[in-house]
C-alpha cells in the first residue's frame, strides 16, 4: 500500500508496471482507446502464484500503468489503468511477493494471503493458551489503528477554489466512448434538457465537454440522521459515475441499491440538499476499498486502513459538512439536489416531465460492454475544488473485458470468499468468470453431502448482499476446477438435464442489465451441475411425448466427425453465418451466429426452432447458444459473454419436448417485442470505438512506442 497517488506512481514506475506518454492526446476518446488496448495486451509481469492459480486463462493480462503527461485542455496529467493488472493491484493492497524492483508487500503471497488475514479478522478462533493469548495481541492491536483518523488539514487542501471560481471543466474529465451523453444517438430528443441553469451547450461544448465523466472517483455521503454527528457512523464511500454538465454542474448517477443512493433518499425527505464530497486519488488502497461489498453499518474507511495497516487520515472540507482524505490528489465538493424525481423516467412518455433538480444523465459506455441507457438523476451544484499544487488526475475505463475493474472485481472475489463462506458454509470456492460481466454469472464449488444442495446454495447465494443480483448460477462438486471455465460448462453438459436440473426464480437483477424484461427486475437462472443423489434428484415429471422421446435413447457429446457434420448442415440453414461446437467444452455446446433480422432483432427464436427440427438429422448437443452477428464464435468468452449478456432466462430460454435440450437466444431483441409473454426493453448498443479515433490513436501509440518510457 502506499500513501498517496504519487508514491503508487514511482513504485509503479521502479518496477516496470508503468509507462509515461509524453505525445499530446485528447481527454475525448483518444486516452479511453489507448487504455482498451494496453488492458487487454500482456502484463508487465505475473501476479502472485496463488492468483495464477486462481484466474489460469487470464492472470497474463493488463498491460502497463499509463501515465499521460500531455492532455489537451488540462495541466494535469491523467494515470489510467494503475489497478489494470493482478500485479498492481498486488501492490496496491500490499500483498505482492518480492520481484525485481520492488519489495514484499505486508502481506506477501497474492490475494489469497491477504483473503487469509481478512478471514481470520472476520471469524476470529479464540487462543486456546495463554501463549497463543499473547501472540494474538499485535493481531488485535492492529485493529485498534485502522479506524480513520482526524486531522486539521491535508495536501489535497493546498489549492483551494471556491464559488464563481469553479470551473470543473479545467478538469481532465474522459469521454469514454462516441456515444457518452449524446440522447439524439440512442433516439430520444436533443433537448431534454435544454433550459436548465448552469449548463454547458453550444457546438463547442458538444465537441469537447459533452458526455464527459468521472469514472474513478471514491464519492463520500453521509446519512441525514447524522448531519450533526462529528463521527457519523453512516459515512459511506462509494463508486459512482459522475457526468459534466457546466462549469458548476454535474449529475450524480448512483443505483437504487446502493448506499449512496439510500442517503440521498434521506436528504430528500427532509426536504434539504445532500453534502457530497468526490475524491479522486489518495491511499492506493482508496478507489478498491470503495468498490468492495461490504456488509451494511460497517464503513469502506475501515477496510481501507485494515488493508493500509493504518487509519486513512481525514480532513474537514472546504465547503461542505464532510471529512475527505486528506492525502487525495483532488476533490470536487457539492451538494445533490433535493428536488429531484426517481429514475425511470422516459421522455418520449405523453406527458412527461423532467422536474426540478434533475436531469437527463447518460448515456454512457458501461461495465457491461454495452451503453447504459439515459435516465433522470439529480444535479449535483459544485461548491469548491480542492487540490495538491501539482496533482495528478486518476480516472478508469469500463467496457468490454478485460478492463482495469475486472482485475478490481477480481479482487473482491478473492478478498470476500471467507465472508461468503461464513455467510454460507456449503461453498468451497467461487469464481466469477471474465464473460458474466460480475453480476451477470458465477460459478459455485460445493462439498455435496445431500439431494438439491446445489438448489440450497443458489438461493443462499441469491440472498446474499450484491451477490444477490447474479443472475445465472452454476454449481459444481469439489472435484472441478472452479475457475476453468471449460471445465465448468463441461460438467454442466454431462451432469445437468435442462428440465431436471434448472431452478428458475424471479428477484432484483443488476439495474444495468438490458435484457432483463423490466427495469432491475426479472427472471435468474441456477443450473445444478453437481452429481445427482437419490429420487430427489434423478425424478421428473414428464408428459407422454417427452417420455416417448427420452425412450428413443440418451443425448451423447456430440465430438469428431459427427460434430463437423453437424456444425456444416447448421450452417445451411438460414440466417446462420457460422456455427461451432467447441473441443474444449466436451460436445456438449452448440454456439450458433446468425445474421441480424429484417425487423431488427437477431431472429435467434426462428433458427431456435430450425434447429430443433434436425434433432434426428445430427449430433445436435445439449446445450444450445444463439447469439448475433457481433459475437466471435473463435472466442468462447466472446459468445458466452453475448450469452449472458443478451439474455433474460425467463423470456429467451427454449426447451425440447424431450425436456433434456435447452436453447437460448441471445441475439439483440427489437424493443417493444413481446416473446414468451414478456417485454423487451429499449436495447442498447454494444461498445465499440469510431475508426477516426482508432486511427489517431495508432500515431500517438507509435510516438509512445517510439519515446514512451
Amino acid at each position: 500500500m502506499y500513501e498517496n497517488t504519487r508514491e503508487f506512481v514511482a513504485a509503479m514506475e521502479k518496477a516496470g508496471e508503468l509507462k509515461r506518454i509524453s505525445a499530446r492526446v485528447s481527454p475525448v476518446l483518444e486516452i479511453t482507446e489507448l487504455a482498451d488496448r494496453e488492458s487487454k495486451s500482456p502484463a508487465a509481469s505475473l501476479p502472485s502464484e496463488a492468483t495464477r492459480r486462481t484466474d489460469p486463462r487470464f492472470h497474463h493480462l493488463g498491460g502497463r500503468a499509463l501515465l499521460l503527461e500531455n492532455v489537451e485542455g488540462s495541466d494535469i496529467p491523467v494515470l489510467i489503468n494503475q489497478f489494470g493488472s493482478y500485479r498492481r493491484m498486488e501492490m496496491a493492497l500490499g500483498c505482492n511477493d518480492a520481484s525485481v524492483g520492488i519489495a514484499a508487500g505486508h502481506t506477501p503471497g497474492g490475494l489469497e494471503a491477504l483473503a487469509d488475514r481478512l478471514g481470520r479478522l472476520i471469524k476470529p478462533e479464540p487462543p486456546p493458551t495463554l501463549l497463543a493469548k499473547l501472540k494474538k495481541l499485535p493481531e488485535l492491536m492492529e485493529l485498534v489503528k485502522i479506524p480513520p483518523k482526524k486531522v486539521r488539514t491535508g495536501a489535497c487542501q493546498q489549492v483551494i477554489t471556491k464559488g464563481a471560481d469553479v470551473d470543473v471543466t479545467m478538469l481532465p474529465l474522459l469521454r469514454c466512448w462516441p456515444h457518452d451523453g449524446d440522447f439524439a444517438a440512442l433516439g430520444y430528443s436533443a433537448n431534454v434538457n435544454d433550459g436548465i441553469s448552469g449548463l454547458g451547450s453550444g457546438s463547442e461544448w458538444e465537441q469537447r465537454h459533452r458526455g464527459r465523466y468521472i469514472t474513478l472517483g471514491t464519492i463520500h455521503t453521509i446519512h441525514a440522521d447524522d448531519r450533526d454527528n462529528p463521527n457519523p457512523p453512516s459515512r459511506n464511500v462509494g463508486m459512482y459515475r459522475v457526468q459534466l454538465l457546466g462549469k458548476q454542474r454535474m449529475a450524480m448517477h448512483w443505483h437504487m441499491h446502493h448506499d449512496g443512493a439510500r442517503h440521498w433518499r434521506s436528504w430528500r425527505a427532509r426536504g434539504e440538499k445532500m453534502p457530497v464530497a468526490i475524491v479522486l486519488g489518495g491511499e492506493s488502497v482508496l478507489p478498491y476499498a470503495a468498490t468492495a461489498p461490504m456488509p451494511p453499518g460497517i464503513s469502506e474507511l475501515l477496510l481501507a486502513g485494515f488493508l493500509n495497516r493504518g487509519g486513512i487520515p481525514l480532513c474537514r472540507g472546504a465547503t461542505v459538512p464532510l471529512d475527505v482524505p486528506a492525502n487525495a490528489e483532488i476533490v470536487i465538493e457539492g451538494y445533490v439536489s433535493h428536488e429531484a424525481g426517481m429514475p425511470g423516467f422516459d421522455p418520449r412518455a405523453e406527458g412527461a416531465s423532467l422536474g426540478s433538480g434533475a436531469v437527463f444523465e447518460g448515456p454512457f459506455g458501461d461495465h457491461t460492454g454495452f451503453y447504459s441507457l439515459p435516465d433522470r438523476y439529480p444535479i449535483l451544484e459544485v461548491t469548491a475544488i480542492t487540490h495538491r499544487r501539482d496533482p495528478i488526475y486518476p480516472t478508469t475505463v469500463v467496457g468490454l473485458p478485460p478492463q482495469e475493474d475486472y482485475f478490481m472485481g477480481k479482487a473482491t472475489e478473492r478478498l470476500f470468499l471467507p465472508l461468503l463462506r461464513t455467510i454460507i458454509h456449503d461453498i468451497i470456492d467461487y469464481d466469477l468468470p471474465m464473460f458474466g460481466a460480475f453480476h451477470n454469472c458465477a460459478f459455485l464449488k460445493v462439498k455435496k453431502e445431500y439431494p438439491l444442495q446445489g438448489r440450497r446454495v443458489m438461493h443462499s447465494v441469491w440472498g446474499a448482499g450484491q451477490m444477490a443480483w447474479t443472475k445465472t448460477i452454476l454449481v459444481v462438486d469439489d472435484d472441478v476446477d472452479v475457475h476453468d471455465t471449460t471445465a465448468v460448462l463441461r460438467a454442466v453438459g454431462e451432469q445437468c438435464v435442462p428440465a431436471r436440473d434448472t431452478e428458475l426464480v424471479r428477484g432484483p437483477l443488476d439495474i444495468l442489465d438490458h435484457a432483463a424484461p423490466h427495469l432491475g427486475a426479472g427472471g435468474k437462472m441456477g443450473l445444478d451441475a453437481t452429481r445427482k443423489v437419490g429420487d430427489a434428484e434423478l425424478h421428473r415429471v414428464m408428459d407422454p411425448l417427452a417420455t416417448e422421446l427420452c425412450a428413443a435413447g440418451g443425448i451423447e457429446a456430440s465430438v469428431g466427425d459427427a460434430a463437423r457434420a453437424a456444425e456444416t448442415r447448421l450452417c445451411a440453414l438460414p440466417g446462420v453465418l457460422d456455427a461451432r461446437i467447441p473441443e474444449e467444452l466436451g460436445g456438449w455446446w452448440l454456439l450458433v451466429r446468425v445474421a441480424a433480422s429484417e425487423q431488427g432483432g437477431g431472429g435467434g427464436a426462428a433458427v431456435i426452432k430450425a434447429i430443433g427440427g434436425l434433432a434426428d438429422e445430427i449430433a445436435l448437443p445439449r446445450w444450445i447458444v444463439v447469439v448475433g452477428p457481433d459475437a466471435d464464435l473463435g472466442n468462447i468468452d466472446d459468445a458466452l459473454f453475448h450469452w449472458m449478456a443478451n439474455t433474460a432466462p425467463d423470456r429467451d430460454r427454449y426447451l425440447s419436448k424431450c425436456g433434456r435440450r435447452t436453447a437460448f437466444d441471445a441475439t439483440p431483441k427489437t424493443p417493444g417485442e413481446v416473446i414468451n409473454g414478456l417485454p423487451v426493453r429499449d436495447w442498447p448498443p454494444i461498445l465499440m470505438m469510431d475508426p477516426p479515433t482508432k486511427a489517431r490513436v495508432d500515431t500517438i501509440a507509435a510516438h509512445a512506442g517510439s519515446h514512451g518510457k
